[in-house]
């Protein structure tokens, strides 16, 4: 039983990071300046905030489908410089790929112990 305490709280935690980095990719445009570059902070702005908004609610109640759609949300991130043209601008380009790092790896470690769960049970 502790251990699924344990699980629980290490899950949990990749929630939080994941709304933290969330927030921070939505904070991008301002903090780093490239407000002025429209199409990689409007991108900012709405991934970071989808980010964040399926974050709060797998820690309201999970589910494993919130996890795919960080997963996808963090690829989009990644890949969205090139495919919006906006990879010549360093701070966009850095900030989207490592937000988008951070949140596709948590969400497939989440997907992994959602798994491994099932398979326990």
């Amino acid at each position: 039983m502790a251990k699924d305490v344990i699980r629980n709280t290490q899950e949990t935690a990749l929630d939080v990071v994941n709304l933290v980095v969330g927030i921070a990719l939505l904070l991008t445009p301002w903090a780093l300046g490239f407000m002025a570059e429209t199409t990689a902070a409007w991108n900012a702005w709405v991934v970071g905030a989808l980010i964040a908004l399926v974050a709060i609610g797998a820690l309201v109640s999970f589910a494993e489908w919130e996890e795919w759609v960080n997963l996808v949300l963090g690829i989009w991130a990644i890949i969205s410089p090139w495919v919006l043209g906006f990879a010549a601008i360093a701070a966009a380009l850095w900030a989207h790929v490592i937000a988008g790092l951070i949140v596709a790896v948590l969400a497939g470690l989440e997907l992994y112990f959602a798994r491994q769960r099932m398979s326990a049970a």
